[in-house]
């Protein structure tokens, strides 16, 4: 049997070294796209850095996909890209007509200015999966909408991830976070905090999972409108009291604040924690 041909990958420098234009023809059909992948491998994209060794920021956005990224011992940063299946037509061809393909090409660009890495991939028919290594001390800026889930491991810094259909895992960071999905859980470990900065973490439909260093100082603000909140942490919970107010027509309004306020290790920068259906994990880390 005739093996396939390796996917054309195409480097262009536009101008001076910042900018790389990544173009990655993928075949039309899902099977044959995965067959041809397992024969070539995976291709890799390096982006160098203006200033090596010093944190940088990798931002991306996605429309439908999934991004992995994962801290290693090196200067640059490593981006793979692999095409998804397409999305389904939106109904079915008039009557009389057929669909025409209209090409599977993938378009990828990498641009490197000051250390801040950005990666963009155009909106088409085909979901985009991007794994990236970055050096370990490098800050996030990374999002997509659907059919993806977001990782991130290894990675000390400032992390904004941010998914509408799909989960979000942080594995072994340092740093601090902010985290937002709709559709999906957020579990997130974390190594080391930075001390004083807040963060905050929420889902609609899953649960939040936020596993902390034994001695992180924090005031947490909980919230789970349909779940529970446990803990293995020493915590001490303020007494809800009631407000009472007093419009113009002489009407009294009684406000019950629907958080629940605690105090970890004494307490310190606030960490928010939201669920509307899900529970909520406080963890001492392991």
């Amino acid at each position: 049997m005739k093996r396939s041909a390796p996917l054309p990958f195409l480097i262009r420098y536009a101008g001076r070294r910042s900018v790389l234009i990544l173009l990655l023809a993928l075949l039309g059909a899902a099977g044959a796209a995965r067959a041809q992948s397992k024969n070539a491998g995976n291709e890799q994209l390096a982006v160098a850095l203006s200033a090596p060794g010093k944190p940088g920021v990798l931002h991306v956005k996605l429309i439908g996909g999934s991004i992995s990224v994962t801290g290693y011992n090196g200067k640059d940063v490593l981006i793979e890209a692999e095409g998804g299946a397409r999305r389904p037509p939106r109904g079915p061809a008039p009557e009389g007509l057929r669909r025409v393909d209209t090409g599977s090409n993938l378009d990828l660009t990498a641009e490197e200015k000051d250390n801040h890495v950005y990666v963009k991939v155009p909106p088409g028919n085909r979901t985009v999966n991007l794994t990236i290594k970055v050096p370990q001390r490098f800050s996030l800026r990374i999002g997509t909408v659907q059919d993806g889930d977001i990782t991130v491991s290894n990675v000390d810094g400032e992390l904004e991830i941010n998914n509408v259909n799909g989960g979000i895992a942080l594995t072994q960071v340092a740093g601090s976070a902010v985290a937002n999905t709709v559709n999906g859980p957020i579990t997130a470990s974390f190594r080391e905090v930075t001390a004083g900065a807040p963060m905050a973490f929420s889902t609609v439909n899953g649960k939040v999972d936020l596993s902390l260093p034994a001695k992180t100082k924090a005031s947490l603000k909980l919230k789970s409108d349909f779940g529970e909140v446990y803990s293995d942490f020493e915590l001490v919970t303020e007494q809800k009291q009631a407000k009472t107010a007093r419009n113009a027509n002489g009407l009294y309004r009684l406000n019950v604040d629907e958080w629940t306020h605690s105090k970890l290790n004494g307490g310190g920068a606030e960490i928010l924690l939201k669920s509307l259906q899900g529970d909520i994990y406080i963890r001492r880390a392991k």
